[in-house]
């Protein structure tokens, strides 16, 4: 299917530009309109939704597609949700929620048939079968986190390769040279989830770099598992002075239980940080310094850009948002 970014190239053009001689929201110089005209002609071009956008009219709602998924913590899952949800009712518009496993279909099903103005992209992978999936349909799209090939996508994100640096950062400059890493599950890392990656490479470069020692492990959700992988932080790295917790909530709650049933004390003995945290690390009983995720500000993010789109006035692009550390008192010095 011949997408809208390859009329504008024949074109020579922006995308921008087709959309408004499509829709005829802004007046397009004769000479202009003849060349987009003329590529989508010959390209055989097919808007999915022509008659939609020639009338100019809107459906004023946007799909959602955030499948859930077994190993998924839902309370973090549907604040990513309310807070689209949130951010569509800001510009009036109604959100259609697409939770099947099945990823493709739904986006494939609700742009076919015009049911929806934009899509908004939820659990990025690497390897995302809907980056293609958007890419061919030329539908106005966001997506919440980074594919590997962002060719024609408009994508937001935290920069999770800086913060896993600056995770780093903050424990070397306080004399920490062994950390420790509990991150999310290893079926995360298994189905290509991008920012673990992101954020695993660019701290283990970081550490390389600054002459410090780690060991990051992956536990299930499995409470016996979180355990099992703080014993085994402890054997594997005897003189770990330092903890960041890639991870949910339960299982950082898990973890510093059984690190204070060993009594190991925080910060006095172990200092903590809690990384890309989407939960409030002050309501902690061991509140955490932090470098938080700002949950709230992409998701809006993703939904301004994609009604932009719908008004063809967003080019595609990557947006990532530059990661802040909060100090709350659990990193001490090494003495």
């Amino acid at each position: 299917m011949v997408t809208i970014h390859e009329v504008a190239k024949a074109a020579g053009v922006s995308i921008s530009t087709v959309s408004y001689a499509l829709s005829g929201k802004r007046s397009i110089s004769a000479t202009t309109r003849a060349r987009i005209d003329q590529a989508v002609a010959e390209l055989d071009y097919r808007p999915n939704a022509g008659a939609r956008m020639l009338a100019g009219a809107r459906t004023n709602i946007l799909a959602l597609s955030a499948p859930i998924r077994e190993d998924a913590h839902l309370p973090t899952h549907m604040r990513f949700v309310t807070a689209v949800v949130e951010a569509a009712r800001a510009h009036d518009d109604d959100v259609l929620l697409l939770a099947r496993d099945d990823e493709v279909t739904g986006i494939r099903r609700v742009v076919d048939s015009s049911l929806v103005d934009g899509v908004v992209v939820l659990g990025v992978s690497t390897d995302d079968e809907r980056a293609e999936v958007v890419r061919r349909s030329g539908a106005a799209a966001a997506f919440v986190g980074v594919p590997g090939d962002t060719t024609g996508l408009t994508c937001i994100d935290l920069d999770f390769a800086e913060a896993g640096r600056a995770s780093v950062r903050e424990l070397a400059a306080a004399g920490h040279r062994s950390i420790g890493v509990i991150g999310h599950p290893a079926t995360y890392v298994e189905r290509h989830t991008g920012f673990i990656r992101r954020f695993a490479d660019a701290f283990e470069d970081e550490c390389r770099a600054a002459g410090v020692a780690t060991l990051a492990l992956y536990p299930s959700l499995d409470r016996a598992d979180q355990r099992a992988a703080a014993d085994e932080l402890l054997a594997g790295l005897p003189d770990m002075t330092a903890l960041v917790f890639h991870c949910n909530e339960p299982v950082v709650e898990a973890v510093l239980a059984h690190l204070v049933a060993r009594g190991v004390r925080v910060p006095e003995d172990v200092s903590v940080v809690a990384a890309c945290a989407s939960y409030d690390t002050d309501r902690l009983e061991i509140p955490l310094s932090t470098i938080p995720l700002p949950l709230e500000e992409m998701c809006r993010g993703a939904v301004e850009d994609a009604v932009r789109q719908v008004d063809g006035a967003r080019e595609p692009g990557v947006t990532l948002l530059r990661p802040r550390f909060i100090d709350r008192g659990s990193i001490r010095p090494v003495h």
